[in-house]
């Protein structure tokens, strides 16, 4: 799919309502995954078409597969909505793709360039080289390589760093910087991480970041499955263009930022985004009610054999578990931002999981689950323990991500995790016993933090949870248990 090409598409298609090549490029963006192009991608695209000035430049900082993809087709793509309605979009927001280590000089002076004003990233939690209280982890290698080769970096820190610095140098003030990841108070950590490595090498430049840059904090929010042969073909079939990857994702989609830049920005909120001074409200309803749940039909669905969100949505006993979950065991967590209406919040949450239109792996939500699982259950229980409350269905999804570590190890087959050789010699050492197993995971201080690793409360509850799935086949009988009569 060239420029040339979109005369052909179908009149369904939707096209971009300005004229890309008359597109500056006002955005850096890291990590240019699907998810960016199923949202900041399109929100940057509905701003285009008014305000010239916020094409983005993509920059992946590993392979090569989005630049191999888009530039053939001028950076063009296809964005399907797939719900109760069905639309096809394409999308032209993204004007340059760069693969940062072939060539780094042209990211670096992208993020130096006068009007390069807002850097998103998704880079997933451990893009970020944090260590398990959430600070610059200064062990890890690529930072270890950034401090010592401040200008030749390889981590996506590294990079805003020597960006900064050398708008500094030039008298240009900072861009703003937004995390666009599930991590808790994401601007505040970027932000943190980001002093923390240029302190290293040069503190006048760290106070300069802190004084003068922002890192907003945010919220997204939008179901974004990968991409598939099934989805090109379906999108050829709809809009006569041939696309080498396209994206799909259902209709909701929610990005939310902290109202705080250090300069000009998009007119985010113009085109759908909320700008609020009440961000963490935001992320914890998503990532408990959310994300806590997707996980739950993640390893709870795959135990009891299933392969999609659809699919474990139909099983009665798992959908009416994760319904109860939430309800009663997540939301007395959790307080109301203004504006949203959390019980709303949960039917709209649970209507999304049904949606038939769109096939969501439970095998993709359950990669890297050791990241995933602190700050999508272990707060709500932590909180649960806090308050007297029971803990008995939040282990569940927490025994059941072990046991999924366990049979992956006995099949001989590694989990997708930052900490996959690790997990693969403890799943394989593990018998199944809850006495045994147990002790075993807990022992992971990087995942399990102490106020939980230390409870007698929570241990017995997840040997009490683990035992109960130990048995093939029984994830049905468990679950209509767990669930008032």
């Amino acid at each position: 799919m060239a420029r040339a090409s979109l005369a052909q598409a179908s009149a369904a298609t939707r096209r971009p309502g300005y004229d890309p090549d008359a597109v500056a490029i006002g955005i850096v963006h890291l990590g240019p995954g699907a998810f960016h192009r199923a949202h900041q991608a399109e929100f940057a695209d509905s701003v285009l078409a008014s305000d010239p000035r916020w094409g983005i430049c993509a920059v992946s900082l590993h392979s090569t597969g989005v630049r191999d993809a888009l530039m053939p087709q001028d950076g063009l793509y296809t964005a399907a909505t797939l719900d109760a309605e069905i639309g096809f979009r394409v999308i032209g927001s993204i004007r340059e793709v760069l693969v940062a280590p072939e060539d780094p000089e042209r990211v670096l002076a992208r993020l130096a360039a006068a009007g390069t004003h807002l850097v998103t990233l998704t880079i997933t939690e451990k893009g970020y080289c944090l260590d398990a209280d959430g600070a610059l982890d200064a062990t890890h290698p690529d930072v270890a390589h950034d401090r010592a080769h401040p200008h030749i970096p390889r981590s996506a820190i590294g990079y805003l760093v020597e960006g900064l610095r050398r708008r500094r140098a030039a008298g240009l003030a900072p861009f703003t910087v937004l995390s666009c990841d599930n991590l808790v108070d994401n601007g505040h950590r970027l932000g943190a991480a980001v002093r923390a490595l240029a302190a290293a090498n040069d503190r006048g430049l760290a106070a300069w970041i802190e004084s003068e840059g922002a890192f907003p904090r945010t919220m997204v929010d939008s179901i974004v499955p990968a991409t598939d042969d099934a989805l090109r073909a379906r999108v050829a079939a709809a809009t006569g263009l041939r696309d080498a990857w396209p994206v799909q994702r259902e209709a909701f989609t929610q990005w939310v930022i902290e109202d705080r830049a250090c300069g000009p920005m998009p007119d985010l909120a113009a085109v759908g985004a909320t700008l609020t001074d009440d961000v963490p409200a935001y992320v914890q309803a998503k990532l408990r009610l959310l994300n806590g749940a997707h996980s739950t039909l993640a390893y709870l669905g795959l135990l009891a054999g299933h392969a999609s969100v659809g699919e474990a949505m139909d099983d009665a006993a798992l959908a009416g578990f994760v319904r109860v979950l939430m309800r009663e065991d997540i939301l007395p967590s959790l307080r109301a931002p203004q504006g949203l209406d959390l019980d709303a919040y949960v039917d709209a949450v649970l209507a999304r999981f049904r949606n038939p239109s769109i096939r969501h792996a439970l095998a993709q939500i359950a990669w890297d689950g050791s990241q995933k699982l602190p700050f999508r259950l272990f707060g709500t229980i932590a909180d649960a323990l806090a308050a007297g409350r029971g803990i008995d269905r939040l282990c569940l999804p927490v025994a059941a991500w072990m046991h999924f570590v366990r049979q992956r190890a006995g099949a001989g087959e590694r989990v997708t995790d930052p900490l996959a050789e690790r997990l693969f010699e403890l799943g394989r050492a593990c018998d199944g016993s809850a006495a045994a197993d147990v002790p075993r995971f807990l022992a992971l201080h990087d995942v399990f933090p102490p106020a939980l690793r230390e409870s007698p409360a929570f241990r017995e509850a997840l040997a009490q949870a683990y035992d109960c799935l130990r048995v093939p086949g029984c994830v049905g009988q468990v679950l209509r248990q767990f669930q008032p009569v």
